[in-house]
């Protein structure tokens, strides 16, 4: 038997290695628990693939992002097989992984119950333990139509191969652009057939090798993502590498759950979504607006200091605008329809940006004015898929923070230095500080307009602003807007999620379309650079993520409560309404607990509005002139002059410090 000469890679060491002829990957990597695929001539594989001469392979391991993909991939297929053992006539929809899981898709007569996931994962366990073996087959088209002639969904994916299925809502896990392939689960004691899937692979090589796995939740999902297609069921589920590391992820799961704003938004009376308006659509509440109110007039003094002129634009247009922009031909299936009359179509507003370059060409503009900085609260209507729609974080109506900044190319490096520095010290004073960047630049798509010479330019640029912030810069190649190259802010909270907060975009194109002009030093006509930002990105989502940061308990500068007077008793009341007063005065905003309600409940009630301060009154405060403070964690401080307590409010707000 001839042998084969491979080279295994792990990260920069290259070791040569001869095997006999028929050698697979996973006999390279035999004892090595953690390996489950491996990556062979660049391309993923099972690791019974057999080896060819010259291959260079790579080990996966399960913990790695293409090893847990893996992993929650071939959960997804026990999944489904146990589905169609409990739900015979549950015809298969797709079955990719996904952040932290797998879902798979299922046409079935009606939807699962929780009792139903309960079955499902009680069988799935079987499967898991009974170890039943993954093995692939190249079939082709006809054979496999003739092997999933009741499977309508997976007879659909085989006439999607090629760049079709890759567009397609998770189609790509189950066909692509090479060859066909059917995964059997074999009897790991009979090798008979268990079960089988049309898919890409790779998987693991055995059932047993699923570790830790759990079930979440059923949706309702359209096949395809299309609105147009049947509806089907959904369920989800979560897999990972170790028991302790699922525990740890259900963990995290319950604390998010706890810092959900939809659910605080209702507890804390601060805004809701009514179904009288339609999904994505919120309103604010008073102590709700109390908050987007001091986060806008911040936002608003910060950038009256950095010399921003605030501007205002209508939420309607007439379609011109939007196809001088580009914005209908790269954007239109995210704008709503349009409205007809006087014999022209309107839209509303999806973006500010092609009303602010209106005021730019208002009138003639010399170099002197420049950089402009024109900055506007502009809501906008973008029409987000049903599916997609999530409290505040996805919504169909929002106010953006939006600025736009014309300025010359000379001016363009120091001014997107300066900007990234006031964008990320601004974030910090609302409570954020672990940030990186991410640098979106376009790809060979056809979607992207303009010259490569400008886009490399404006990429560098951006590049090198970046780079003086001193963070983690990370690629996200093909993620651009189509005008131009952008900056993301990316943040993480106080749970470790990232968000993806401001934006800097810097645009060659839309001057270039709308004709914008300034006259030069010397005379000449110059076209400007045009800087999108967006520092919020939307005033809703940017509410709901320090909602969620802060668990509801704002610090006092951003709480629409920052203290509450609670009486001992009857007699105190005036006492602490006049504590109030006096505090308002300072522009405070401290309210009275004047109900009938008992002291301690009063106190229970302030703790679950997460008020900064409790300002407690009884006959020894009111004697010596003095109140009580009883802080969020429970601490107490007693016999506080009252001016030195409105001033220890006072300094708390102007800190900006969470107490």
């Amino acid at each position: 038997m001839s042998d084969v000469r491979v080279i295994i890679q792990r990260d920069s060491e290259r070791e040569e290695r001869v095997v006999t002829t028929g050698a697979t990957a996973g006999d390279l990597f035999a004892g090595e628990r953690a390996v489950v695929a491996a990556r062979v001539a660049g391309q993923l594989r099972d690791l019974a693939h057999p080896l060819s001469d010259g291959d260079e392979v790579e080990p996966v391991e399960i913990t790695s992002p293409d090893g847990l993909d893996i992993l929650r991939h071939s959960t997804a297929h026990v999944m489904a097989q146990a589905v169609q053992e409990l739900f015979p006539e549950a015809k298969l929809g797709i079955g990719p992984p996904i952040r932290d899981g797998f879902y798979y898709d299922f046409d079935v007569d009606r939807p699962f119950h929780p009792e139903d996931l309960g079955r499902i994962e009680k069988r799935m366990q079987q499967i898991q333990k009974q170890g039943q073996r993954f093995a692939r087959r190249v079939v082709s088209d006809d054979e496999a139509r003739a092997e999933l002639a009741a499977e309508p969904y997976k007879l659909e994916l085989i006439g999607l191969k090629g760049a079709a299925a890759e567009s397609a809502e998770g189609a790509s896990a189950e066909v692509g652009a090479g060859e066909l392939t059917i995964y059997d689960n074999l009897d790991p004691k009979t090798g008979e057939l268990c079960w089988k899937d049309l898919c890409r692979g790779p998987h693991l090589p055995s059932t047993r090798l699923i570790p830790a796995f759990k079930l979440m939740r059923s949706a309702a999902a359209y096949w395809r993502g299309s609105e147009r297609n049947p509806q089907l069921q959904r369920i989800y589920g979560t897999a990972w590498p170790t028991r302790d590391e699922l525990k740890a992820h259900l963990e995290f799961l319950a604390e998010a759950e706890k810092r959900d704003h939809r659910r605080l938004g209702v507890e804390l009376d601060l805004f809701s979504i009514p179904e009288e308006l339609g999904s994505g659509l919120a309103v604010f509440h008073p102590k709700g607006g109390i908050v987007r109110r001091v986060m806008e007039d911040y936002s608003r003094r910060r950038h009256e200091e950095s010399g921003y002129e605030f501007v205002n634009t209508p939420h309607i247009t007439k379609a011109k605008l939007f196809e001088t922009s580009g914005h209908l031909p790269n954007y239109a299936d995210a704008m709503f329809p349009p409205m007809q009359f006087e014999g022209q179509e309107y839209y509303l507003k999806a973006m500010n940006c092609p009303m602010h370059n209106l005021i730019f060409k208002a009138r003639g503009r010399s170099y002197r004015e420049l950089p402009l900085r024109l900055f506007e609260f502009g809501t906008v209507y973008r029409y987000e898929k049903s599916g997609v729609v999530h409290g505040l974080t996805r919504a169909r109506g929002f106010t953006q923070d939006d600025s736009h900044i014309y300025c010359t190319k000379e001016q363009m490096p120091d001014e997107l230095d300066g900007l990234l520095t006031f964008v990320l010290n601004l974030l910090r004073d609302y409570g954020l500080s672990d940030f990186y960047l991410e640098l979106s630049t376009r790809d060979d798509s056809d979607k992207f307009i303009g010259e490569p010479e400008e886009w490399e330019e404006a990429t560098e640029v951006l590049r090198q602003a970046a780079g003086k912030q001193g963070l983690e810069l990370v690629m996200d190649p093909g993620g651009a807007a189509y005008y131009g190259p952008k900056i993301s802010v990316q943040a993480k909270d106080a749970i470790g999620r990232t968000w993806q907060m401001s934006t800097i975009q810097v645009d060659f194109q839309q001057p270039k379309r709308f004709g914008l002009e300034y006259t030069a030093a010397d005379g000449s006509r110059q076209q400007p650079v045009m800087i999108h930002r967006a520092l919020f990105g939307s005033i809703e989502r940017f509410f709901a993520v320090l909602l969620e940061h802060y668990a509801g308990a704002f610090p006092a500068w951003l709480a629409p409560v920052q203290a509450v007077g609670i009486p001992i008793g009857d007699a105190h009341v005036p006492y602490l309404q006049e504590f109030a007063a006096e505090a308002r005065s300072r522009g405070l905003r401290v309210d009275v607990d004047s109900s009938a309600d008992r002291m301690q409940k009063k106190i229970r009630n302030a703790q679950k509005a997460k008020v900064p301060f409790m300002v407690i009154a009884g006959d020894e405060d009111m004697a010596r002139g003095a109140v009580s403070f009883r802080y969020r964690d429970g601490s107490q401080k007693n016999g506080i002059p009252r001016a030195e307590a409105i001033q220890e409010i006072a300094d708390a707000v102007e800190r900006r410090v969470q107490v």
